[in-house]
C-alpha cells in the first residue's frame, strides 16, 4: 500500500507542478500588463437624465410663480377710455425692447429686418458651427465667442432695451432717471441731425449726404473683411471658410450696429447715417 501511494503520489505531483507553474505565469503576465484605459460614452440617454432635470426646473419655475402671483396683485391699471390715451402708450413688456428701437431705427428696420436677422441668425448657427467641442455640455473655455456673443445679445441688448422701455420710459417717451418724478409736461428739443449734416454740415438728403452715408455703412462692414485679412492665415479661420465667416461676421456686425446707433442718438441726436427716398438708416 505504501508503494503504491507512493507511486501515485509521485506520478500526480508533476501534472500538479505544473498547472501551479501555469497559473503563477498567468499571475505574473496579469501583474504585468498595462492598466486597461476606461472609456466613458459620449452619448446620455434622454431618459431619466434630461426629461428628470427639465422637469424639476420647470416644477421649480411654476412653484415659483403659482407663490408669486398670490403674493402680488397685478399692476392693473384704470379702465380705457377712448378719448384718452394714455402717456406714454407702451407694449406689454416682452414688446418694449422692439418699441424701444424705433427710437434708433425706422420701423421697418425695427419692426421687421431686425427681429428677422435674430431669427435667421439663430437657425443658422448649426450649420457654420464648426467647433465640436462643447456639444452636449455646457463649457466656456472652448466657446468663448459663441457665448459671449449670446450673453451681449441677449442680456445687455434684449434685456437693457426692456428695462429701458419700463422703468426710464416715460411721458413723451423721453428719459428719466429712476428718481426723477414723470412729469407729463415735460419737453426735451431734440435737434435731430443727420450724421452727414453732424460731421460736414452736408445735408443727408443731397447726392453727398447719400455718398457718405453709403460710405458710413460701407465701412461698418468693410471691418469683417479687414479682421477675415488679418487672420486669413488661423487655423480656426482656415476651418470656418470664407462663406461661413462672412455670415457670421455680417450677423455679429449687424447686432453690434444697435448699440452704436444708441450711442449716436442718445450721445449725438444723430437720427440718421442713410436717407434715401425709399428708406433710411
Amino acid at each position: 500500500m505504501a508503494d503504491a501511494s507512493g507511486t501515485a503520489t509521485a506520478a500526480t505531483s508533476p501534472a500538479v507542478a505544473k498547472v501551479g507553474a501555469a497559473a503563477e505565469a498567468r499571475a505574473v503576465s496579469k501583474a504585468q500588463a498595462p492598466a486597461k484605459t476606461i472609456e466613458l460614452a459620449d452619448k446620455a440617454h434622454t431618459w431619466p437624465y434630461l426629461v428628470r432635470l427639465e422637469f424639476l426646473a420647470g416644477l421649480i419655475v411654476m412653484i415659483v410663480l403659482t407663490v408669486w402671483s398670490i403674493a402680488l396683485d397685478a399692476p392693473l391699471e384704470e379702465i380705457a377710455q377712448p378719448n384718452r390715451t394714455p402717456n406714454p402708450s407702451k407694449a406689454p413688456w416682452y414688446f418694449l425692447g422692439l418699441q424701444d428701437m424705433l427710437v434708433y431705427f425706422d420701423p421697418w428696420l425695427a419692426g421687421v429686418v431686425l427681429p428677422s436677422l435674430i431669427i435667421v441668425g439663430l437657425m443658422v448657427i448649426p450649420y457654420v458651427d464648426v467647433n465640436p467641442k462643447g456639444n452636449g455640455y455646457y463649457t466656456f473655455k472652448y466657446r468663448k465667442f459663441a457665448i459671449s456673443t449670446f450673453i451681449f445679445g441677449f442680456f445687455f441688448l434684449w434685456i437693457v432695451l426692456i428695462v429701458m422701455g419700463t422703468f426710464l420710459r416715460g411721458p413723451g417717451w423721453n428719459l428719466f432717471a429712476p428718481w426723477d418724478y414723470w412729469d407729463p409736461h415735460k419737453v426735451v428739443p431734440l435737434t435731430s441731425v443727420d450724421l452727414s449734416e453732424f460731421l460736414f454740415g452736408i445735408p443727408a438728403s443731397s447726392a453727398g449726404g447719400v455718398l457718405l452715408g453709403l460710405a458710413a455703412i460701407g465701412g461698418w462692414f468693410s471691418l469683417g473683411a479687414v479682421f477675415y485679412i488679418w487672420k486669413r492665415n488661423s487655423p480656426t479661420m482656415k476651418k470656418l471658410g470664407f462663406v461661413r465667416y462672412a455670415i457670421v461676421a455680417g450677423l455679429w456686425l449687424t447686432m453690434m450696429a444697435l448699440p452704436a446707433k444708441m450711442v449716436l442718438r442718445i450721445g449725438f441726436n444723430i437720427k440718421y447715417v442713410l436717407v434715401t427716398p425709399w428708406f433710411n438708416i
